[in-house]
């Protein structure tokens, strides 16, 4: 199978390996991959030791062949400390928010929200009907729920400006350093473990440690067993999930541009898989069973403040965490009646994210698959099913809150067991999903091509959809991906060795998507109903294949993003490969939704005119919070243009 890997720091230097008898065999290698990012300066300088240990014990007990298999991994990222005003501990800045009411474009200091100097025409918003209590601290250091305007950036201010919508603060240094917004059991890293993310409660240095064997039958088939800490990759295709959602996946390493071997993260798992072999209708036939015993483990999307945070997510539920825990000020929020909108302070528990509900350890909460897999007339093929938690975040409205417009329930000692719809505050969960899907691969020799194939649909995926009450609803969803590759003749630039050209086609599809058009926008599902993603690699060999220039691209058709990757492998000897790269994005950018500002949860005190206490949101758009489900991946990573070098020697 063709990587599709977009990242450029993944060399894949020949293993030679250290022979300790004839049935053991010991790799180790060490890898530096420094990158620099635009504007940014060194956004990487990791290093890696592997150890990969092979160990064949032959026959044993009923197995005919028998073996244990160990890899460990160990990283220190000294980005952490060498640009610690990006990254650590010096990270952030004091910020200022965009407030349009009255002067457009004005500004105002992140906790001014109310009264400031800087524009009095906010002056007496905390005055509104029913003496609403809106403010936090942002002044006195011994009060509690201290929330200072220091180490922080504007949510999305790395892509785009705010530009009349809505944004807030976000604490951006390791969470040893500034607890605020940090997610407990979640995203709540300090600087050790982001500088050193394997050596962790979870023991991710194991990479891998598993005995697997073979139970011959008498009927000719056998019984093959797998245990241990390991990846388990279905499906056929490559660089999409689609079949392959076993394992949960680290994002923070290098968003979605690493191979994904490296950024897998390995669990708990046993696999069971009868091989009955030739069949009178199949040339070969298996059947598996795979159960994930591990306790539940979500993706690792990036924690706010490291140079990886897929869609910018973390950012988002840090900064919410934060409004929810001690308040603060959202930009261009409040309609005063008067030309623009003000920048509006909010007091703890009355919008924001709560608490992540990380599921604990029960036999519900394990994961079990089954898959069926063949070959037939010379077409491989598998049929697939898997009940999992979702690996992604959903964040489900309807939580109790405090009304800031109650003159006693928004004081902060007084319980509040009210949930208001349409208010944006939020639990995060993990629903259980669904699946059902299969892949297939042929060749075609007539057009020297291999073609792979590959669907499912899920059941159980949540999406944020403002046409709800509680801000989010399930849909089905239907991937699929159809891959290509061909090794090419291209003449001109060699013709003594074929370039292998690999393209592949991904799309979704949700089914039951919801969107409305509402006086001042749409309203609903920001996630595209349907998208198409399309790549491409060309890859060359040169120098009896020691030099290997290539180029990836890849581009997301709705959002109007492409990521393209040109690299050059060069394998000095045998034990030392270097690579040299770019990774370049280029398209539209940073793009707008409605983002519930018009939503109305504490009627009449937060209703546009003409609106009724149950009418949701008007359709008033901006670029946060949920545009970033439709730049994608790779349109919210537009302002990060690296330059790649990587280093790997294999003793």
């Amino acid at each position: 199978m063709v990587t599709l890997a977009m990242g450029i720091a993944q060399p894949a230097a020949a293993q030679v390996g250290n022979e300790l008898d004839s049935d053991t065999r010991v790799d180790v290698t060490y890898e530096n991959a420094t990158f620099a990012r635009k504007d940014v300066g060194l956004s990487k300088f990791r290093n890696t030791l592997k150890v990969d240990v092979d160990r064949k014990l032959g026959a044993r007990g009923p197995f005919d062949d028998f073996g244990m298999f160990l890899k460990l991994r160990g990283t220190f990222d000294g980005v952490y400390r060498m640009n610690d005003d990006k990254y650590g501990k010096r990270a952030g800045h004091a910020v200022q928010l965009e407030n349009t009411v009255g002067i457009p474009g004005q500004s105002v200091p992140h906790g001014g929200g109310l009264g400031s100097a800087a524009n009095p025409l906010t002056a007496g918003l905390a005055g509104l009907p029913g003496g609403g209590a809106f403010g936090f601290n942002a002044t006195d250091p011994s009060a509690p729920r201290y929330n200072p305007n220091e180490g922080m950036e504007v949510l999305g201010s790395h892509l785009a400006r705010t530009d009349g919508g809505v944004a807030f603060g976000v604490p951006v240094r390791p969470c040893d350093e500034d607890s605020r917004g940090c997610i407990d059991d979640y995203l709540d890293a300090d600087r050790s473990e982001l500088e050193a993310p394997e050596f962790n409660d979870r023991l991710d240095f194991i990479r891998e440690a598993y005995f697997a064997g073979t139970i011959p039958l008498d009927n000719g088939a056998g019984l093959f067993l797998k245990v241990g800490k390991q990846q388990v990759v279905w499906g056929r295709t490559d660089l999409f999930r689609v079949l392959d959602v076993i394992n949960p996946v680290d994002y923070s390493r290098n968003n979605i541009y690493d191979e994904l071997q490296d950024i897998r993260i390995p669990m708990w798992i046993a696999q069971a898989e009868y091989r009955a072999g030739p069949t009178e209708t199949f040339d070969d036939l298996n059947f598996a069973v795979v159960w994930n015993f591990d306790k539940f483990r979500p993706h690792n999307i990036g924690q706010c403040g490291t140079p990886n945070v897929i869609l910018d997510a973390g950012c988002f539920m840090r900064g919410m965490k934060n409004l929810w825990d001690n308040g603060g000020t959202v930009a261009n929020f409040a309609n005063l009646g008067l030309p623009g909108l003000a920048a509006t302070d909010f007091g703890p528990n009355q919008i924001g994210i709560r608490k992540a509900h990380m599921p604990s350890w029960s036999l519900s909460n394990t994961q079990l698959g089954v898959k069926l897999e063949g070959q037939k007339a010379g077409v491989g093929f598998s049929l697939n099913a898997l009940t999992y938690r979702s690996q992604l975040p959903s964040l489900r409205g309807g939580i109790p809150a405090r009304n800031p417009f109650d003159p006693v329930g928004a004081v902060d000692t007084v319980p509040q067991p009210h949930p208001y719809p349409y208010l944006i505050a939020f639990d995060i969960h993990f629903p259980r999903i669904n699946l059902i899907g299969g892949s297939m691969d042929l060749q075609v020799d007539s057009i020297k091509s291999v073609f792979r194939l590959e669907a499912a649909l899920t059941h159980g995926e949540e999406f944020p959809n403002g046409l709800r009450e509680r801000l989010f609803s399930e849909s089905r969803v239907f991937r699929y991906v159809i891959g290509w590759d061909r090794p090419t003749f291209i003449p001109f630039l060699n013709k003594d060795r074929a370039f292998l050209i690999s393209g592949q086609l991904f799309g979704q599809h949700l089914l039951d998507h919801e969107l409305e058009q509402r006086p001042l926008g749409k309203v609903g599902m920001p996630d595209w109903e349907q998208n198409n993603i399309v790549t491409l690699l060309v890859k060359g060999f040169y120098m009896n294949d020691r030099v290997s220039p290539q180029v990836i691209m890849a581009h997301d058709v709705r959002a109007d993003a492409t990521a393209i990757a040109p690299s050059i492998d060069w394998l000095v000897t045998d034990q030392l490969k270097l690579t040299v790269g770019a990774n370049i994005k280029v398209g539209t950018g940073a793009r707008k939704f409605d983002d519930c500002r018009t939503c109305n949860p504490f009627h009449p005190f937060s209703a546009s005119p003409g609106q009724g206490p149950n009418d949701g949101s008007l359709g008033l758009s901006g670029y946060e919070p949920l545009g970033r489900f439709r730049a994608g991946p790779i349109g919210m990573a537009q302002k990060e243009d690296e330059l790649q070098f990587t280093l790997q020697y294999t003793f």
